[in-house]
């Protein structure tokens, strides 16, 4: 999978409310913000966003990880996106 181009495993019909849309949409800014500081590498107001949208999708998959382990494992292996460290 590239990194640099939005996935589209979760259809747009979902209910955007949920936990999985909204970790779906957290990963697509951060895909695009990535991309876009590796041209612009002092670009630090991104570089604060992308940081706030970290900790906001980490927080999300923190939940879905407490609430529902198989959901959770699920989007992460569709997302291709590393498991997050127990505390």
């Amino acid at each position: 999978m590239v990194k640099n181009t939005p996935i589209s495993v979760i259809s747009e019909e979902e209910n955007r409310g949920s936990v999985e849309f909204q970790v779906f949409r957290f990963t697509n800014k951060i895909r695009r913000l990535t991309s876009h500081l590796e041209s612009h590498k002092k670009d630090y107001l991104s570089q604060r966003g992308l940081r706030k949208i970290l900790g906001k999708r980490q927080r999300l998959l923190a939940y879905l990880a407490k609430k529902n382990r198989v959901r959770y494992k699920e989007l992460i292996g569709q997302l291709s996106i590393r498991e997050t460290k127990a505390r």
